[in-house]
């Protein structure tokens, strides 16, 4: 375990990442804990504010990206320097992130349906970052046998032609299967050979005049979110808390 850590993370200079992704899940974590305890009253937390004015946890956040990516830019890939940049880096991504759709519809969705957004991002985030550190890109690796790579060029051509799929099913706007295809053989190309979901370029362009293909379409896209919309709600309310429907329907009104 620790030669292939050295060789595959320390050696080519992928600590910095690592421990930036590892600060970026664990402060998003905490950051939800926190506030759901908030949200129920429970526990010794509270809301910050100054003179009267809630200060959201995104702006903290704001200044420790800075600060990291600043200190990241003028540092190596490598030392104590990089490493501390890098967790300083994740850790106000993480705090930023939490609420991206707060800075997205700037206002105060957190606990609304338009607030799921932000786990979405979080979640999208640390998968396409754990990519980059699973070992699909080599570069920086030195001394490798002929068997490594010939290894690693087959897991690159795989990782290729799996991203071809990917962008093919989200012309045909499957997002999440594209998303987490890039990191999930053979996801994405369950996605790229079914049928496009209504309203997606892939649709627009090639089920014009083809009007059994589209109505397959729309049969198939309500199946699917009737059979999944339920599971997909409950494990993102696990994930980010349940939404305030008081809140939501409010909302356009304080607009």
């Amino acid at each position: 375990m620790g030669h292939w850590l050295y060789r595959n993370i320390v050696e080519p200079g992928k600590l910095p990442l690592l421990l930036a992704l590892a600060s970026f899940v664990l402060t998003f974590v905490i950051t939800r804990v926190i506030v759901r305890m908030i949200r129920a009253g429970k526990g010794p937390f509270g809301n910050v504010k100054a003179g009267g004015l809630h200060i959201h946890h995104v702006v903290p956040g704001v200044v420790l990206i800075v600060i990291g990516g600043f200190g990241a830019v003028a540092s190596s890939r490598y030392g104590f320097g990089a490493c501390l940049c890098a967790v300083v880096f994740g850790i106000g991504a993480g705090l930023v992130l939490d609420e991206f759709a707060l800075i997205l519809h700037l206002h105060d969705v957190y606990w609304t349906e338009e607030g799921r957004q932000s786990v979405e991002v979080v979640v999208v985030t640390a998968a396409l970052v754990g990519l980059v550190l699973s070992g699909f890109a080599p570069f920086g690796v030195n001394d490798l046998s002929d068997q490594e790579l010939q290894d690693r060029g087959g897991v690159i051509l795989t990782v290729v032609v799996n991203f071809l799929f990917a962008l093919l099913a989200l012309s045909k706007g499957k997002v999440r299967m594209a998303v987490f295809g890039v990191i999930v053989p053979f996801v994405a190309l369950i996605g790229a050979i079914r049928l496009a979901r209504p309203g997606s370029p892939w649709s627009r362009r090639l089920y014009r005049r083809r009007p059994r293909a589209r109505a397959r379409s729309w049969l198939r896209a309500y199946r699917h979110d009737r059979r999944w919309s339920g599971p997909r709600r409950k494990f993102q309310d696990w994930i980010g808390g349940k939404p305030d429907d008081e809140l939501a329907r409010t909302l356009p009104e304080r607009r």
